[in-house]
């Protein structure tokens, strides 16, 4: 890879380049980290539903929809963002790919409740409250079996994710990286 892009590892368009540009609180969720996130899912994602909340360079989102996710919502606040996500929608000819500029958490809460099986949650780092209002949402919106990825600088356990009515299924740490698998408690 060059300075300034990820690749998408796997699906359909393995090995297509993401371009990364130089912006404060990007930080595009490793490959490695990746690796192992759609390990843990199985690698195919035939007829899921996921949304990309807090979407950055879209690596989640396309990623996802690479291995078979028949809807993608992928949301982004900034405008050289949504440019460059846009042209790799274009580039793809990604149908499933749904990008909307806006704060996630809220376009999130205007989907359907229930109708989510996979939601990526991966704000900036130093963003803590983004964290909070994400996954109070994320809950109502997950379809039953559905999952929430997190990805932050610290590890969350079951006891922190008790008031959100989650619970850690898989976690992992790759350098700064702690990357979770979450489900419904009770699922």
């Amino acid at each position: 890879m060059r300075p300034g892009e990820v690749r998408i590892i796997g699906g359909q368009w393995r090995r297509t380049p993401i371009r990364v540009i130089d912006m404060q609180g990007l930080r595009p969720t490793p490959d490695r980290v990746r690796e192992t996130l759609f390990n843990w899912l199985g690698q195919d994602l035939t007829g899921y539903s996921c949304a990309d909340i807090f979407a950055g360079t879209g690596a989640l989102g396309f990623e996802a929809a690479s291995r078979g996710a028949s809807k993608v919502w992928i949301f982004e606040q900034s405008p050289p963002l949504i440019e460059l996500l846009e042209k790799l929608k274009t580039k793809l000819k990604a149908e499933a790919v749904q990008i909307k500029r806006g704060e996630g958490v809220s376009l999130m809460r205007s989907l359907p409740a229930a109708s989510l099986d996979l939601i990526f949650i991966d704000p900036p780092f130093d963003t803590s409250s983004l964290y909070e209002l994400a996954l109070s949402a994320a809950p109502t919106q997950l379809a039953k079996g559905g999952y929430v990825y997190l990805e932050s600088a610290k590890e969350f356990d079951d006891e922190q994710l008790k008031p959100y009515g989650l619970c850690v299924f898989r976690h992992m740490k790759a350098g700064a990286v702690h990357a979770h698998l979450l489900q419904k408690v009770g699922v």
